[in-house]
């Protein structure tokens, strides 16, 4: 007998059978069995907080999840193994009677160890570890009180550790599914919470909160990225995904048909006093803001994207703490606007004067027909004409002869054109205010078309 019961344990540690059994007729000597089963167990009732004693104890030595829970709340772990163990223990002597309680027990007892986090594994073992010694204690009881009824419980062992799997069952069930409904809050908590933040909305008290779910720094420094027209996932056959570089961290997060990125930089920076800078008189002049993208830190990132072609990207400016990712994600979305219809990526800070434009569209609209409106009454080709030799002259910071280059025409060819511009619309190109309102006039007619 001994033999059997130590075979049955080692088997504990294996998966319960998936399988049912057969149903089995039972036999004179099954009736039997049943009959030293009941009176075994009712002995068991009646030791039971001494049962719960060792059992706790054997859970504190050999399963260190359960060794930790113990050490916060002892008493409650142990009303809980008692709690487990009255009912099972019952069940074997009344089945009808307890089964539905003792599977409440072991349902409770799987989504509170899945909501403390304890490993499913190591509960699993418990349970286990309790069919077990309860098998031990109702074979040793009756070895000791009635040694010639000790081989009538080979007739039962199948029930008892059918019993005992089948409690592992619904534990393992009852975890899984508890633990389904704790990823699915995180998740929608995780969520609405970056939305909170992205869309400005987020109170300054839940800042803590928002960083420990999100696992960001509340003064961190931060650049939130814009996408359209592509994802991070393929959503079609043969559709290749937006991907940063290689080891940078992001937090994403779908608006609408722009998906938003937080690109946490690292700790914000101690601000370091030094002597203001003086004027000519003496005076202090207050010392330039600093700009971040001169860093590097956005540069390469921008650089290193992978995305399909067509696809629309706006990073913004760095910003400094959860508090401002709201502000972050306009200035993205402001890049994302600047952003050609054929696609690309921009940077805002390398683009301040066209998001301008596109900040006060109105504005900008009224701009271009002041600056470009008499243009409108050429024909169109001469017209595409002037405007392409005036975009290559800025580009080319004012020099004819690399905007010659560009055109495939002689440098002459271009003054001639730029003189023919300030003819019909009364601006000097070489009038810092004339040239400032042209530039922002030619981006907002290329930004803000249709």
């Amino acid at each position: 007998m001994p033999q059997v019961v130590r075979s049955r344990i080692r088997a504990l540690h294996g998966p319960p059978s998936a399988v049912p059994l057969p149903h089995r007729v039972r036999s004179l000597a099954d009736r039997e069995a049943v009959a030293v089963l009941h009176r075994a167990a009712r002995v068991l009732l009646e030791a039971l907080p001494e049962l719960t004693d060792r059992l706790v104890e054997a859970l504190r030595e050999q399963v260190p999840a359960y060794r930790a829970a113990m050490e916060t709340e002892p008493a409650e772990i142990w009303q809980e193994v008692h709690h487990s163990l009255r009912h099972n223990v019952a069940s074997l002597i009344q089945p009808r009677e307890f089964r539905e309680a003792a599977h409440r027990t072991s349902r409770w007892i799987g989504e509170t160890r899945a909501e403390q986090g304890v490993p499913l594994d190591a509960v699993m073992h418990a349970f286990r570890m309790g069919g077990a010694m309860v098998w031990q204690d109702l074979v040793d009881d009756t070895a000791r009180r009635h040694p010639e009824d000790t081989r009538l419980l080979v007739h039962v062992a199948a029930d008892v550790w059918n019993f005992v799997d089948e409690h592992c069952a619904v534990v393992a069930e009852a975890y899984r599914q508890a633990e389904r409904r704790l990823s699915w809050r995180r998740e929608n908590q995780q969520r609405l919470m970056t939305a909170a933040l992205l869309d400005g909305t987020a109170r300054i008290a839940d800042l803590p909160d928002a960083a420990a779910i999100l696992d960001l720094p509340v003064q961190g420094r931060y650049a939130v990225l814009a996408v359209a027209g592509a994802h991070r996932a393929p959503h079609g056959a043969g559709r290749p995904p937006l991907t940063l570089p290689e080891g940078t961290p992001a937090l994403w997060h779908q608006a609408g048909e722009v998906e938003l990125a937080v690109l946490p930089l690292g700790a914000v920076p101690v601000a370091v006093e030094s002597e203001p800078s003086r004027d000519g008189d003496g005076d202090s002049v207050a010392a330039p803001a600093h700009d971040p993208a001169s860093d590097g830190e956005l540069a390469p990132l921008a650089a290193g994207l992978t995305a399909p072609p067509g696809t629309r990207v706006g990073i913004s400016s760095v910003v400094d703490g959860l508090a401002r990712l709201g502000d972050a994600r306009r200035l993205a979305e402001t890049a994302l606007r600047v952003c050609p219809a054929s696609g690309g990526t921009v940077l805002l800070d390398q683009h301040l004067p066209a998001a301008l434009v596109v900040s006060s569209p109105g504005l900008g609209t009224a701009l271009a027909d002041r600056v470009l409106g008499p243009l409108d009454r050429l024909d169109p080709a001469d017209r595409d004409v002037l405007i392409e030799t005036l975009t290559a002259w800025l580009d080319s910071d004012g020099s004819a002869q690399r905007a010659g280059t560009k055109l495939y025409c002689h440098r002459n060819t271009v003054l001639n054109r730029l003189r023919r511009f300030e003819q019909l619309t009364g601006r000097c190109l070489t009038r810092p205010s004339d040239a400032v309102e042209v530039s922002l006039a030619l981006a907002a007619r290329r930004l803000l078309a249709g």
